[in-house]
């Protein structure tokens, strides 16, 4: 699996997990140069809190297009480690 943004891979496996229809990738997937933290958090009533980055590809900024849980609840340990992807970026097989 691969995710792109711009054209550009941000993130590449063969070990996703799909939760609600998203891959989560492993962190150690993720062209780490693409990825910035930012303070934006959510709420998921059965995953828990979801920190967020943005990802910049050549000077344009998605702002919070990446997310992941730190501390997933009990009932979604398996994104531990792991991180999605949503507002125009592209999820290939």
């Amino acid at each position: 699996m691969k995710a792109v943004w711009q054209g550009v891979t941000i993130a590449e496996s063969n070990d996703t997990v799909v939760v609600e229809g998203n891959h989560y990738f492993p962190l150690g997937s993720i062209v780490t140069e693409h990825f910035e933290k930012t303070d934006h958090t959510s709420s998921c009533p059965w995953k828990g809190i979801a920190n967020y980055y943005s990802i910049v590809v050549a000077g344009d900024t998605n702002e919070n297009a990446a997310w992941y849980y730190e501390q997933p609840k009990p009932d979604a340990s398996q994104i531990k480690g792991r991180v999605a992807f949503w507002r125009g970026v592209t999820v290939i097989e």
